[in-house]
């Protein structure tokens, strides 16, 4: 996936984040269809009894989200919070996320509230 920066100012490029995903203990895969080929690049982090998710399908399809930790990662029932659109936006979103368990989110059984 190459690079892209933003047009805001003071904006990091896709690279960039995803580095700083990895620094805050993301785990990356590439999962690959029967010729080899990367269908996406999926990012874990579990932490605080939820997980964080980001699975990039190109640079302008990119979901991420946060689950309680009983869930199946690639097809969950319930989430606390979800994010859709390019790599940029939902990957700044999800490095703003707190740490903490709901960080002020609403659950919703299969939505966000």
């Amino acid at each position: 996936m190459a690079a892209s920066a933003t047009s805001r100012p003071g904006a990091t490029s896709t690279d960039d984040q995803l580095r700083a995903l990895v620094a805050r203990g993301f785990r990356f895969v590439d999962p690959r269809d029967e010729h080899g080929d990367v269908v996406a690049v999926v990012g874990v982090r579990a932490h605080h009894d939820v997980v964080d998710v980001v699975q990039l399908n190109d640079e302008d399809d990119v979901v991420a989200s946060r689950m309680p930790a009983d869930q199946d990662v690639m097809a969950p029932r319930r989430v606390f919070w979800q994010e859709t659109g390019p790599a940029h936006e939902v990957l700044a979103k999800l490095l703003d996320l707190p740490d903490d368990r709901l960080g002020g989110i609403v659950l919703a059984h299969g939505r966000i509230a």
